[in-house]
């Protein structure tokens, strides 16, 4: 018997009117996002420019929402047309906000106030202020003072939507210090919490004396991973260090005697204490050399991806074994392409143990397995291969004749990403409709155009392709989302101009039409911030 073929999303909705779906609490939830995905890649569904706005400061997009001037103003993507959710008064520049994480309620956890259970900003500000403010309302719920000692820069999940980790600058000391070789000897400090509600597990100190010249530092999955110059990476176990060096348990909102002064914890001015210092070799988990500390850990069992650390190594791509750093069958990637843009490699975020390549003319897709009669090896093969669609230069190996009549063969090659051809520029995955979607860009005439196309995430066949109405320069930079029916291009022009395309999907043509007509008589939909 063939395959069963899959019901159309009539099928779908009536089943789940009659409730025929099985008892496992996610299978409704399945079920939509199916009729979703049927209906975003149907043929006559249509992406349509619904809103574009410019801004001074920074734009940025998580989860339906739309972030202007360092996140004090927030705009719902959601509705047909984008709406102010709120905007938070104006502030001084030390109450900037410098970096912000959108956090969700957990399921099956009990919270203390019914205002955790929906969504908050983790924000960070310029004066060293960490807030919990609502992503609906702006208004801010919960703030802590982090220290005076250090600046606070840098936000990050170490367990998503669990732990948070907040990274300061680092600490190169003043130009009269350096001048003069005093050393500086703590490089830079990480604060970790456990968020809703939030709870301190400690501040770590990175000083030079224990770990060396360090270039950064960062948590993450319970790890502590420490960068250098020379392109070496060590990892330690954060919880290990936790246990042997933290110097006393703090907690917010406590009264504490730290150094002579007594304050209240995670309050100004006395903030939180660095309450976690290192003052011996911690025991090394790990340690690789990678060329820029281009380091990755993913795959089923767990692998891990360098670039040999010589600079005449990159693009050349080692695939290894984390329990013996042995190198996998066919583990070595290299694409063979001439291009100002190097290829990148990553494992897919499907969890699926797959790793994708991108390069500016091809997305390879590549898969994990056992090797034949050898558990104990493995093996990397490719999965499918996504080929961008570029048309062979009739004219590229042919000889030209002067007007003597001497022929003379071309002495030049065109690079992969050439603009005149269509190069891939972002390739991202959509979690909830399984989609791979892939950015494409093509040079034509003066200016370049751009199409989002949706690939299959197991088999890479091309459902649905969308063109990007506005003009792509290559040299600017560029972040497209794409998110269940939303699309919308982040473009950062010189000067420090951004401006925001948000698509949405449209399924009758005669309600576009009828959109269109009205957008033309009313801009309303155009600001500028």
């Amino acid at each position: 018997m063939g395959p069963s073929q899959k019901p159309n999303v009539c099928g779908r909705l009536s089943r789940r009117a009659l409730g025929f779906f099985s008892r496992d609490a996610g299978m409704v939830q399945r079920t939509n996002l199916g009729i979703l995905r049927a209906l975003v890649c149907q043929e006559s569904t249509k992406f349509k420019n619904v809103w574009t706005t410019h801004s001074k400061s920074p734009i940025a997009y998580e989860r339906g929402r739309i972030y202007f001037n360092n996140y004090r103003c927030c705009i719902s993507s959601v509705a047909s047309e984008p709406r102010k959710l709120y905007e938070m008064p104006r502030c001084s520049k030390s109450e900037k906000i410098e970096d912000a994480l959108l956090w969700e309620c957990p399921v099956g956890e009990m919270l203390p106030s019914p205002s955790d259970y929906k969504s908050s900003l983790i924000a960070l500000t310029a004066h060293n202020w960490l807030l919990r403010i609502s992503a609906t309302t702006g208004k801010v719920l919960e703030k802590i003072y982090l220290a005076s000692y250090c600046k606070f820069r840098y936000l990050s999940w170490d367990t998503p939507q669990e732990v948070i980790a907040v990274k300061s600058a680092q600490n190169k000391g003043s130009t009269l210090a350096r001048q003069a070789g005093i050393q500086q000897p703590v490089l830079l400090y990480l604060a970790v919490f456990h968020v809703l509600p939030f709870s301190l597990i400690g501040i770590l100190e990175i000083n030079k004396k224990i770990f060396g010249n360090v270039t950064d530092a960062t948590l993450s999955h319970g790890i502590l991973i420490v960068m250098y110059s020379s392109g070496l990476v060590r990892l330690y176990s954060f919880q290990a260090i936790t246990k042997q060096f933290m110097q006393q348990k703090l907690d917010l909102g406590c009264a504490c005697r730290w150094g002579g002064t007594t304050g209240t914890v995670g309050e100004a001015p006395f903030g939180i204490p660095c309450n976690i210092k290192i003052t011996d070799t911690p025991p090394l988990l790990f340690e690789v050399s990678s060329l820029e500390n281009a380091f990755q850990i993913g795959g089923h069992p767990w692998h891990y991806i360098i670039t040999p650390n010589k600079k005449k190594q990159k693009g050349v791509f080692h695939i290894c074994a984390l329990k013996d750093n042995s190198l996998a069958k066919n583990g070595i990637q290299e694409m063979e392409c001439c291009s100002l843009e190097s290829d990148w490699i990553y494992f897919h975020p499907d969890a699926s143990g797959r790793i994708i390549h991108v390069g500016p003319n091809q997305v390879k897709v590549l898969k994990l397995s056992e090797v034949e009669n050898n558990s104990a090896q493995h093996q990397i093969s490719e999965d499918f291969v996504i080929l961008a669609n570029r048309e062979r230069n009739k004219n590229e190996n042919l000889p030209t004749v002067t007007a003597s009549g001497r022929v003379v063969k071309r002495s030049f090659t065109i690079l992969d990403d050439d603009p005149e051809q269509e190069t891939f520029k972002i390739v991202d995955y959509e979690d909830e409709l399984d989609l791979l979607s892939v950015v494409a860009v093509t040079q034509i005439d003066a200016e370049g155009k751009a199409h989002l196309d949706f690939h299959c995430n197991e088999y890479g066949t091309l459902l649905k392709s969308i063109p990007l109405m506005e003009s792509w320069d290559v040299t600017y930079s560029h972040e497209v989302y794409f998110d269940r029916d939303l699309v919308l291009h982040i473009e950062q022009k010189p000067s420090r101009v951004f401006s925001c395309y948000v698509y949405q999907m449209v399924c009758d043509p005669g309600e576009e039409e009828e959109t269109t007509d009205k957008r033309n008589k009313t801009d309303h939909n155009n600001f500028t911030f």
